[in-house]
Protein backbone atom coordinates (compact mmCIF):
# COMPACT_ATOMS: atom_id res chain seq x y z
CA UNK A 1 0.00 0.00 0.00
CA UNK A 2 0.93 3.51 -0.77
CA UNK A 3 1.99 5.72 2.37
CA UNK A 4 0.81 8.84 0.52
CA UNK A 5 -1.78 11.24 2.68
CA UNK A 6 -5.44 11.22 2.13
CA UNK A 7 -7.23 14.29 1.15
CA UNK A 8 -10.43 15.58 0.92
CA UNK A 9 -9.74 17.26 -2.36
CA UNK A 10 -8.53 15.38 -5.70
CA UNK A 11 -6.60 16.34 -7.21
CA UNK A 12 -4.28 17.67 -5.18
CA UNK A 13 -3.12 21.56 -5.87
CA UNK A 14 -0.03 20.06 -7.16
CA UNK A 15 -1.65 17.58 -9.36
CA UNK A 16 -3.95 19.86 -11.47
CA UNK A 17 -4.66 23.29 -9.62
CA UNK A 18 -7.27 24.67 -12.02
CA UNK A 19 -9.41 21.60 -11.49
CA UNK A 20 -8.32 21.73 -7.63
CA UNK A 21 -9.95 24.77 -7.67
CA UNK A 22 -13.22 23.73 -9.06
CA UNK A 23 -12.90 21.15 -6.86
CA UNK A 24 -12.75 23.50 -3.77
CA UNK A 25 -15.33 25.69 -4.96
CA UNK A 26 -17.86 22.72 -5.42
CA UNK A 27 -16.72 21.19 -2.06
CA UNK A 28 -17.22 24.49 -0.23
CA UNK A 29 -20.67 24.86 -1.13
CA UNK A 30 -19.58 28.16 -2.71
CA UNK A 31 -21.51 28.33 -6.59
CA UNK A 32 -22.16 26.15 -8.98
CA UNK A 33 -22.75 26.34 -12.26
CA UNK A 34 -26.59 27.49 -13.94
CA UNK A 35 -28.01 26.23 -16.70
CA UNK A 36 -27.24 29.35 -18.28
CA UNK A 37 -24.11 29.47 -20.06
CA UNK A 38 -21.40 31.09 -18.61
CA UNK A 39 -23.27 32.10 -15.28
CA UNK A 40 -23.29 30.46 -11.78
CA UNK A 41 -25.57 30.28 -8.95
CA UNK A 42 -23.82 31.48 -5.90
CA UNK A 43 -25.08 29.34 -2.82
CA UNK A 44 -25.74 30.49 0.46
CA UNK A 45 -22.84 29.76 2.31
CA UNK A 46 -21.05 31.44 -0.85
CA UNK A 47 -23.51 34.73 -0.73
CA UNK A 48 -23.00 35.10 3.18
CA UNK A 49 -19.61 35.38 2.05
CA UNK A 50 -19.98 37.57 -0.36
CA UNK A 51 -22.24 39.55 2.39
CA UNK A 52 -19.62 39.61 5.01
CA UNK A 53 -17.24 41.62 1.79
CA UNK A 54 -19.62 43.60 0.85
CA UNK A 55 -20.71 44.82 4.65
CA UNK A 56 -16.66 45.45 5.32
CA UNK A 57 -16.10 47.06 1.94
CA UNK A 58 -19.05 49.08 2.60
CA UNK A 59 -18.25 50.59 5.56
CA UNK A 60 -15.19 51.97 4.44
CA UNK A 61 -16.41 53.53 1.48
CA UNK A 62 -18.53 55.02 3.12
CA UNK A 63 -15.81 56.46 6.11
CA UNK A 64 -14.66 57.85 2.97
CA UNK A 65 -17.64 60.44 2.27
CA UNK A 66 -19.11 58.11 -0.22
CA UNK A 67 -23.08 57.75 -0.48
CA UNK A 68 -24.68 54.40 -2.32
CA UNK A 69 -27.41 54.86 -5.01
CA UNK A 70 -28.77 52.49 -7.60
CA UNK A 71 -28.68 53.02 -11.64
CA UNK A 72 -30.24 51.36 -14.86
CA UNK A 73 -29.14 47.82 -15.82
CA UNK A 74 -29.88 48.91 -19.35
CA UNK A 75 -27.48 51.29 -21.27
CA UNK A 76 -28.50 53.01 -24.91
CA UNK A 77 -25.94 52.20 -27.55
CA UNK A 78 -25.44 55.62 -28.06
CA UNK A 79 -24.13 56.51 -24.81
CA UNK A 80 -21.08 53.56 -25.20
CA UNK A 81 -20.14 55.30 -28.69
CA UNK A 82 -19.95 58.87 -27.14
CA UNK A 83 -16.09 57.42 -25.69
CA UNK A 84 -14.31 55.75 -28.26
CA UNK A 85 -11.96 53.70 -26.41
CA UNK A 86 -14.73 52.77 -24.08
CA UNK A 87 -16.40 51.55 -26.79
CA UNK A 88 -13.92 49.37 -28.32
CA UNK A 89 -12.84 47.92 -25.28
CA UNK A 90 -15.95 46.94 -24.44
CA UNK A 91 -17.93 46.17 -27.62
CA UNK A 92 -16.76 42.59 -27.80
CA UNK A 93 -18.40 41.68 -24.21
CA UNK A 94 -21.73 43.40 -24.66
CA UNK A 95 -25.08 41.61 -24.04
CA UNK A 96 -27.04 43.68 -26.50
CA UNK A 97 -31.52 43.76 -25.95
CA UNK A 98 -33.25 44.47 -29.46
CA UNK A 99 -36.83 43.56 -28.59
CA UNK A 100 -39.50 44.53 -25.79
CA UNK A 101 -41.26 41.35 -25.69
CA UNK A 102 -41.97 37.62 -26.96
CA UNK A 103 -45.61 36.19 -28.48
CA UNK A 104 -46.04 33.18 -29.75
CA UNK A 105 -45.17 32.32 -33.63
CA UNK A 106 -46.61 29.89 -36.28
CA UNK A 107 -45.47 26.54 -34.94
CA UNK A 108 -46.08 27.47 -30.61
CA UNK A 109 -42.83 28.90 -29.75
CA UNK A 110 -41.59 32.28 -28.38
CA UNK A 111 -40.21 34.43 -30.84
CA UNK A 112 -39.27 38.00 -29.86
CA UNK A 113 -41.63 41.12 -30.82
CA UNK A 114 -41.60 44.80 -30.93
CA UNK A 115 -37.81 45.98 -31.91
CA UNK A 116 -36.86 48.17 -29.85
CA UNK A 117 -36.33 52.14 -31.25
CA UNK A 118 -32.55 51.76 -30.02
CA UNK A 119 -30.90 48.48 -28.67
CA UNK A 120 -29.89 48.76 -25.05
CA UNK A 121 -26.50 47.09 -23.49
CA UNK A 122 -26.70 45.10 -20.59
CA UNK A 123 -24.39 46.41 -18.14
CA UNK A 124 -20.56 45.78 -18.64
CA UNK A 125 -20.10 48.72 -17.07
CA UNK A 126 -21.68 52.17 -15.91
CA UNK A 127 -19.42 55.14 -16.61
CA UNK A 128 -21.48 56.28 -19.36
CA UNK A 129 -25.08 55.84 -17.63
CA UNK A 130 -23.75 57.21 -14.78
CA UNK A 131 -21.96 60.30 -16.55
CA UNK A 132 -25.36 60.88 -18.25
CA UNK A 133 -27.12 61.28 -14.80
CA UNK A 134 -24.17 63.39 -13.19
CA UNK A 135 -24.56 65.84 -16.44
CA UNK A 136 -27.91 66.65 -15.07
CA UNK A 137 -26.80 66.97 -11.22
CA UNK A 138 -23.44 69.51 -11.59
CA UNK A 139 -24.18 72.44 -12.15
CA UNK A 140 -21.87 74.26 -10.17
CA UNK A 141 -18.68 73.90 -7.98
CA UNK A 142 -21.05 73.75 -4.65
CA UNK A 143 -22.33 70.56 -6.40
CA UNK A 144 -18.81 68.88 -5.76
CA UNK A 145 -17.28 66.48 -5.45
CA UNK A 146 -19.93 64.42 -6.29
CA UNK A 147 -19.27 60.55 -4.39
CA UNK A 148 -21.45 57.87 -5.16
CA UNK A 149 -21.19 54.17 -5.11
CA UNK A 150 -23.34 51.29 -6.61
CA UNK A 151 -23.41 47.53 -5.61
CA UNK A 152 -24.72 45.78 -8.53
CA UNK A 153 -24.79 43.10 -11.04
CA UNK A 154 -22.79 43.16 -14.46
CA UNK A 155 -22.56 41.31 -17.58
CA UNK A 156 -19.69 40.89 -19.86
CA UNK A 157 -19.70 38.18 -22.49
CA UNK A 158 -17.07 35.88 -21.63
CA UNK A 159 -16.21 32.95 -23.62
CA UNK A 160 -13.93 30.73 -21.81
CA UNK A 161 -15.86 31.23 -17.60
CA UNK A 162 -14.37 29.66 -14.59
CA UNK A 163 -16.58 30.32 -11.41
CA UNK A 164 -15.75 33.24 -9.71
CA UNK A 165 -13.18 34.04 -11.27
CA UNK A 166 -14.41 34.58 -15.20
CA UNK A 167 -18.36 34.49 -15.91
CA UNK A 168 -20.55 36.21 -17.67
CA UNK A 169 -22.86 37.41 -15.19
CA UNK A 170 -20.54 39.17 -11.67
CA UNK A 171 -21.52 41.07 -8.88
CA UNK A 172 -19.43 43.74 -7.82
CA UNK A 173 -19.29 47.65 -6.60
CA UNK A 174 -18.55 50.51 -8.87
CA UNK A 175 -17.80 54.13 -7.71
CA UNK A 176 -17.62 56.94 -10.07
CA UNK A 177 -16.93 60.49 -8.43
CA UNK A 178 -17.07 63.94 -10.12
CA UNK A 179 -14.32 66.79 -8.94
CA UNK A 180 -13.52 70.24 -9.82
CA UNK A 181 -9.52 69.83 -9.94
CA UNK A 182 -7.19 67.21 -11.55
CA UNK A 183 -5.21 66.84 -8.32
CA UNK A 184 -8.43 65.79 -6.31
CA UNK A 185 -9.53 63.66 -8.64
CA UNK A 186 -5.57 61.56 -8.70
CA UNK A 187 -6.05 62.34 -4.88
CA UNK A 188 -9.55 59.88 -4.98
CA UNK A 189 -8.20 57.46 -7.24
CA UNK A 190 -5.11 56.70 -4.90
CA UNK A 191 -7.45 56.93 -2.23
CA UNK A 192 -10.18 54.36 -3.08
CA UNK A 193 -6.87 51.47 -4.10
CA UNK A 194 -5.72 52.18 -0.26
CA UNK A 195 -9.00 51.66 0.72
CA UNK A 196 -8.79 48.41 -1.40
CA UNK A 197 -5.33 47.28 -0.13
CA UNK A 198 -6.76 47.52 3.28
CA UNK A 199 -10.06 45.71 2.74
CA UNK A 200 -7.70 42.92 1.13
CA UNK A 201 -5.19 42.48 3.61
CA UNK A 202 -7.55 43.17 6.75
CA UNK A 203 -10.16 41.41 6.18
CA UNK A 204 -9.36 38.73 3.15
CA UNK A 205 -5.73 38.07 4.42
CA UNK A 206 -3.86 38.48 1.20
CA UNK A 207 -1.06 40.37 0.64
CA UNK A 208 -1.46 43.19 -2.40
CA UNK A 209 1.58 45.21 -4.20
CA UNK A 210 0.03 48.55 -4.87
CA UNK A 211 0.80 49.93 -8.81
CA UNK A 212 -0.29 51.68 -11.84
CA UNK A 213 -1.37 49.97 -15.01
CA UNK A 214 0.43 49.83 -18.34
CA UNK A 215 -0.74 51.85 -21.01
CA UNK A 216 -1.76 48.45 -22.73
CA UNK A 217 -3.80 47.46 -19.38
CA UNK A 218 -5.38 50.28 -18.57
CA UNK A 219 -9.02 50.55 -18.39
CA UNK A 220 -10.82 51.80 -21.72
CA UNK A 221 -11.16 55.27 -21.63
CA UNK A 222 -8.84 56.05 -18.62
CA UNK A 223 -5.65 58.65 -18.20
CA UNK A 224 -4.46 56.43 -15.31
CA UNK A 225 -5.69 52.58 -14.27
CA UNK A 226 -4.05 51.43 -10.57
CA UNK A 227 -4.44 48.15 -9.29
CA UNK A 228 -3.97 45.87 -6.30
CA UNK A 229 -2.22 42.74 -7.53
CA UNK A 230 -2.13 39.11 -5.31
CA UNK A 231 -0.26 36.21 -5.99
CA UNK A 232 -2.18 32.63 -5.96
CA UNK A 233 -0.93 29.87 -5.01
CA UNK A 234 -0.13 28.60 -8.61
CA UNK A 235 1.76 31.42 -9.12
CA UNK A 236 -0.21 33.11 -11.06
CA UNK A 237 -1.33 36.92 -10.46
CA UNK A 238 -4.50 38.07 -9.69
CA UNK A 239 -5.86 41.27 -10.08
CA UNK A 240 -8.24 42.36 -7.32
CA UNK A 241 -8.81 45.82 -7.78
CA UNK A 242 -8.29 48.43 -9.58
CA UNK A 243 -8.90 52.32 -9.50
CA UNK A 244 -9.38 54.53 -12.52
CA UNK A 245 -8.24 58.41 -13.25
CA UNK A 246 -10.61 58.85 -16.05
CA UNK A 247 -9.35 62.59 -16.88
CA UNK A 248 -11.62 64.73 -18.43
CA UNK A 249 -12.14 62.02 -21.15
CA UNK A 250 -15.89 60.85 -19.79
CA UNK A 251 -16.76 64.37 -18.22
CA UNK A 252 -16.34 65.97 -22.30
CA UNK A 253 -18.25 62.70 -23.29
CA UNK A 254 -21.14 62.93 -21.15
CA UNK A 255 -20.87 66.88 -21.37
CA UNK A 256 -20.36 67.13 -17.03
CA UNK A 257 -19.68 71.01 -16.58
CA UNK A 258 -19.64 73.44 -14.15
CA UNK A 259 -19.50 76.50 -13.26
CA UNK A 260 -16.30 77.27 -11.14
CA UNK A 261 -15.86 79.68 -8.97
CA UNK A 262 -14.49 82.31 -10.81
CA UNK A 263 -17.94 81.90 -13.01
CA UNK A 264 -16.22 80.02 -15.93
CA UNK A 265 -17.59 77.10 -17.46
CA UNK A 266 -15.08 74.18 -16.97
CA UNK A 267 -15.40 70.21 -17.74
CA UNK A 268 -15.08 68.32 -14.27
CA UNK A 269 -12.35 65.73 -13.80
CA UNK A 270 -13.92 62.05 -12.60
CA UNK A 271 -13.09 58.75 -11.91
CA UNK A 272 -14.43 55.08 -11.16
CA UNK A 273 -13.34 51.98 -9.13
CA UNK A 274 -14.80 48.89 -8.09
CA UNK A 275 -13.87 45.03 -7.03
CA UNK A 276 -15.64 42.32 -7.47
CA UNK A 277 -16.98 38.88 -6.61
CA UNK A 278 -13.55 37.46 -7.66
CA UNK A 279 -11.89 38.60 -4.51
CA UNK A 280 -14.21 35.45 -3.43
CA UNK A 281 -12.33 32.89 -6.01
CA UNK A 282 -8.59 34.92 -5.25
CA UNK A 283 -9.75 33.86 -1.42
CA UNK A 284 -10.18 30.31 -2.15
CA UNK A 285 -6.56 30.10 -4.39
CA UNK A 286 -4.71 31.35 -1.89
CA UNK A 287 -6.40 30.01 1.23
CA UNK A 288 -7.47 26.91 0.42
CA UNK A 289 -5.78 23.67 0.84
CA UNK A 290 -6.13 20.05 -0.47
CA UNK A 291 -8.91 19.43 2.10
CA UNK A 292 -10.63 22.22 1.06
CA UNK A 293 -11.84 26.00 1.72
CA UNK A 294 -10.12 28.23 4.89
CA UNK A 295 -11.97 31.14 5.80
CA UNK A 296 -10.33 34.09 7.61
CA UNK A 297 -12.40 34.75 10.32
CA UNK A 298 -12.99 38.10 9.76
CA UNK A 299 -15.51 37.32 6.94
CA UNK A 300 -16.10 33.85 7.71
CA UNK A 301 -20.15 33.19 7.45
CA UNK A 302 -19.92 31.05 10.66
CA UNK A 303 -17.28 31.03 13.03
CA UNK A 304 -17.58 28.57 14.71
CA UNK A 305 -19.54 25.29 14.49
CA UNK A 306 -21.03 22.83 16.93
CA UNK A 307 -21.13 18.87 16.58
CA UNK A 308 -23.12 17.23 18.99
CA UNK A 309 -21.57 13.72 19.15
CA UNK A 310 -24.92 11.86 19.73
CA UNK A 311 -24.22 7.89 19.97
CA UNK A 312 -26.98 7.73 23.10
CA UNK A 313 -30.79 8.68 22.67
CA UNK A 314 -30.60 9.26 26.73
CA UNK A 315 -27.57 11.72 25.83
CA UNK A 316 -29.12 13.52 22.97
CA UNK A 317 -31.24 16.15 25.20
CA UNK A 318 -28.31 16.96 27.33
CA UNK A 319 -25.89 17.63 24.71
CA UNK A 320 -28.33 19.51 22.67
CA UNK A 321 -28.84 21.80 25.58
CA UNK A 322 -25.15 21.79 26.56
CA UNK A 323 -24.89 23.03 22.79
CA UNK A 324 -27.31 25.59 22.61
CA UNK A 325 -26.83 27.41 25.61
CA UNK A 326 -22.45 27.41 24.58
CA UNK A 327 -24.28 29.30 21.10
CA UNK A 328 -25.83 31.59 23.57
CA UNK A 329 -22.89 32.34 25.39
CA UNK A 330 -20.57 32.70 22.02
CA UNK A 331 -23.26 35.03 20.76
CA UNK A 332 -23.29 37.40 23.42
CA UNK A 333 -19.36 38.54 22.22
CA UNK A 334 -18.33 40.42 19.14
CA UNK A 335 -15.42 40.16 17.04
CA UNK A 336 -14.40 43.01 15.09
CA UNK A 337 -18.22 44.61 14.69
CA UNK A 338 -19.49 41.59 14.02
CA UNK A 339 -21.44 39.11 16.39
CA UNK A 340 -19.70 35.56 16.75
CA UNK A 341 -21.72 33.36 14.69
CA UNK A 342 -22.19 29.61 15.67
CA UNK A 343 -24.11 27.03 13.96
CA UNK A 344 -24.86 23.40 16.24
CA UNK A 345 -25.19 20.82 13.21
CA UNK A 346 -27.46 18.49 14.65
CA UNK A 347 -28.57 16.80 11.36
CA UNK A 348 -28.47 12.87 11.61
CA UNK A 349 -25.13 12.59 9.56
CA UNK A 350 -22.37 10.28 11.11
CA UNK A 351 -19.84 12.31 13.09
CA UNK A 352 -17.10 12.38 10.78
CA UNK A 353 -18.59 12.98 7.95
CA UNK A 354 -20.21 16.12 8.91
CA UNK A 355 -17.02 17.28 10.82
CA UNK A 356 -15.14 16.95 7.19
CA UNK A 357 -17.95 19.14 5.41
CA UNK A 358 -17.12 22.13 7.59
CA UNK A 359 -13.38 21.53 6.86
CA UNK A 360 -13.95 21.64 3.22
CA UNK A 361 -16.41 24.75 3.98
CA UNK A 362 -13.60 26.27 5.42
CA UNK A 363 -15.52 27.34 9.25
CA UNK A 364 -12.86 28.44 11.50
CA UNK A 365 -13.35 26.27 14.32
CA UNK A 366 -15.04 23.19 14.62
CA UNK A 367 -16.04 21.64 17.86
CA UNK A 368 -17.60 18.16 18.77
CA UNK A 369 -19.58 17.98 21.86
CA UNK A 370 -20.42 14.40 23.32
CA UNK A 371 -20.95 13.41 26.84
CA UNK A 372 -17.74 13.29 28.04
CA UNK A 373 -16.76 17.16 27.33
CA UNK A 374 -20.61 17.59 29.10
CA UNK A 375 -19.44 15.40 31.99
CA UNK A 376 -16.13 17.28 32.20
CA UNK A 377 -17.16 20.96 30.86
CA UNK A 378 -14.82 20.74 28.48
CA UNK A 379 -14.53 20.82 24.47
CA UNK A 380 -13.04 19.29 21.61
CA UNK A 381 -11.82 21.65 19.31
CA UNK A 382 -10.15 21.68 16.04
CA UNK A 383 -8.42 24.65 14.32
CA UNK A 384 -9.02 25.15 10.09
CA UNK A 385 -5.58 26.80 9.76
CA UNK A 386 -4.03 23.59 11.44
CA UNK A 387 -4.89 19.54 11.00
CA UNK A 388 -7.79 17.33 11.72
CA UNK A 389 -5.35 15.36 13.49
CA UNK A 390 -4.34 18.52 16.03
CA UNK A 391 -7.63 18.76 17.38
CA UNK A 392 -6.97 18.99 21.13
CA UNK A 393 -9.85 18.87 24.32
CA UNK A 394 -9.63 22.05 26.39
CA UNK A 395 -11.76 23.84 28.88
CA UNK A 396 -15.03 25.52 28.15
CA UNK A 397 -14.35 28.63 29.88
CA UNK A 398 -11.01 28.91 28.15
CA UNK A 399 -12.44 28.72 24.80
CA UNK A 400 -15.10 31.14 25.41
CA UNK A 401 -12.48 33.11 27.20
CA UNK A 402 -9.98 32.81 24.24
CA UNK A 403 -12.35 32.97 21.67
CA UNK A 404 -11.18 36.18 20.00
CA UNK A 405 -7.61 36.17 20.55
CA UNK A 406 -7.52 32.60 18.90
CA UNK A 407 -9.33 33.81 16.10
CA UNK A 408 -7.30 36.77 15.27
CA UNK A 409 -4.29 34.45 15.69
CA UNK A 410 -5.83 32.24 12.85
CA UNK A 411 -6.15 35.36 10.77
CA UNK A 412 -2.72 36.46 11.21
CA UNK A 413 -1.46 33.07 10.74
CA UNK A 414 -3.41 32.87 7.32
CA UNK A 415 -1.75 36.25 5.69
CA UNK A 416 1.70 35.52 7.20
CA UNK A 417 1.66 32.21 5.09
CA UNK A 418 0.30 34.17 2.21
CA UNK A 419 3.05 36.31 2.62
CA UNK A 420 5.64 34.08 2.86
CA UNK A 421 4.48 32.14 -0.22
CA UNK A 422 4.55 35.52 -2.33
CA UNK A 423 7.99 36.27 -0.93
CA UNK A 424 9.65 32.49 -2.05
CA UNK A 425 8.09 33.34 -5.12
CA UNK A 426 9.14 36.68 -5.77
CA UNK A 427 12.56 37.05 -7.77
CA UNK A 428 14.80 39.63 -9.30
CA UNK A 429 15.84 38.75 -13.03
CA UNK A 430 18.12 40.84 -15.26
CA UNK A 431 19.39 39.08 -17.91
CA UNK A 432 16.59 38.03 -21.11
CA UNK A 433 17.03 33.91 -20.55
CA UNK A 434 16.17 33.91 -16.89
CA UNK A 435 13.48 35.33 -17.45
CA UNK A 436 12.64 32.93 -20.17
CA UNK A 437 13.46 30.40 -17.75
CA UNK A 438 11.57 31.45 -15.08
CA UNK A 439 8.25 31.21 -16.99
CA UNK A 440 8.97 28.12 -19.48
CA UNK A 441 7.10 25.75 -17.61
CA UNK A 442 9.50 22.24 -17.26
CA UNK A 443 8.82 19.09 -19.67
CA UNK A 444 8.95 17.02 -16.50
CA UNK A 445 6.47 19.39 -14.53
CA UNK A 446 2.92 18.24 -15.04
CA UNK A 447 1.61 20.97 -12.12
CA UNK A 448 1.69 24.18 -13.88
CA UNK A 449 3.46 25.40 -10.70
CA UNK A 450 6.04 27.53 -12.10
CA UNK A 451 6.60 31.40 -12.36
CA UNK A 452 5.88 33.97 -10.01
CA UNK A 453 6.26 37.63 -9.36
CA UNK A 454 9.79 38.65 -11.13
CA UNK A 455 11.36 42.09 -10.89
CA UNK A 456 12.50 43.00 -13.47
CA UNK A 457 14.07 46.56 -15.67
CA UNK A 458 11.80 47.30 -18.72
CA UNK A 459 12.14 50.21 -20.64
CA UNK A 460 8.18 50.91 -20.92
CA UNK A 461 8.16 49.45 -24.86
CA UNK A 462 5.11 48.13 -25.65
CA UNK A 463 6.61 45.71 -28.44
CA UNK A 464 8.35 43.98 -25.55
CA UNK A 465 5.18 43.48 -23.58
CA UNK A 466 3.40 42.32 -26.28
CA UNK A 467 6.22 39.76 -27.29
CA UNK A 468 6.34 38.51 -23.87
CA UNK A 469 2.99 37.92 -23.72
CA UNK A 470 2.55 36.11 -27.13
CA UNK A 471 5.76 33.62 -26.10
CA UNK A 472 4.63 33.51 -22.44
CA UNK A 473 1.67 34.62 -21.66
CA UNK A 474 3.64 37.05 -19.25
CA UNK A 475 2.21 40.40 -19.37
CA UNK A 476 3.72 43.74 -16.81
CA UNK A 477 0.99 43.51 -13.79
CA UNK A 478 1.86 47.19 -12.87
CA UNK A 479 4.56 49.58 -12.11
CA UNK A 480 4.76 49.54 -8.24
CA UNK A 481 4.18 52.90 -6.42
CA UNK A 482 6.67 51.91 -3.81
CA UNK A 483 9.35 49.52 -3.08
CA UNK A 484 13.25 50.13 -5.36
CA UNK A 485 13.12 52.62 -7.72
CA UNK A 486 16.43 52.53 -8.98
CA UNK A 487 17.86 52.55 -12.64
CA UNK A 488 18.85 49.81 -14.81
CA UNK A 489 18.39 47.95 -18.08
CA UNK A 490 15.80 46.65 -19.75
CA UNK A 491 17.15 42.88 -20.39
CA UNK A 492 14.84 42.42 -23.80
CA UNK A 493 16.27 45.97 -25.21
CA UNK A 494 18.79 47.11 -23.83
CA UNK A 495 17.75 50.66 -23.35
CA UNK A 496 17.74 52.80 -19.90
CA UNK A 497 14.67 51.19 -17.38
CA UNK A 498 13.60 53.98 -14.90
CA UNK A 499 12.78 51.12 -12.07
CA UNK A 500 11.72 47.43 -12.28
CA UNK A 501 8.29 46.28 -12.39
CA UNK A 502 6.00 43.01 -11.91
CA UNK A 503 5.88 40.80 -14.15
CA UNK A 504 3.81 37.54 -14.14
CA UNK A 505 1.31 35.18 -15.75
CA UNK A 506 -2.44 35.94 -14.37
CA UNK A 507 -6.37 35.36 -14.16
Amino acid sequence: MSGKKKNAISPRRTEDYPEWYQQVVRAADLAELSPVRGCMVIKPWGYALWENMQAGLDGMIKATGHKNAYFPLFIPKSFLEKEAKHVDGFAKECAVVTHSRLEAGPDGELVPASPLEEPLIVRPTSETIIGEMYSRWVQSYRDLPLLINQWANVVRWEMRTRMFLRTTEFLWQEGHTVHATEDEAVEETLKMLDVYADFVENYMAVPVIKGEKTESERFPGAVSTYTIEALMQDCKALQAGTSHFLGQHFSKASDIQFLDREGNKAYAWTTSWGITTRLIGALVMVHGDDDGLRMPPRLAPTHVVLLPVLHKEADENEILDYCHSLKQELGEQTYHGRRIEVEVDARDLRGGEKMWQWIKKGVPLYVEVGPREVAENALYVGRRDKGPKERASQSRDLFVSTLHEVLDEMQSNLYKEAQAFREAHTVKIDTRDDFYQFFSQKEDDVSALHGGFALTHWAYDPEVEERLKKDLKVTVRCIPLQGEEASGICPFTGKPSPRRVIFAKSY
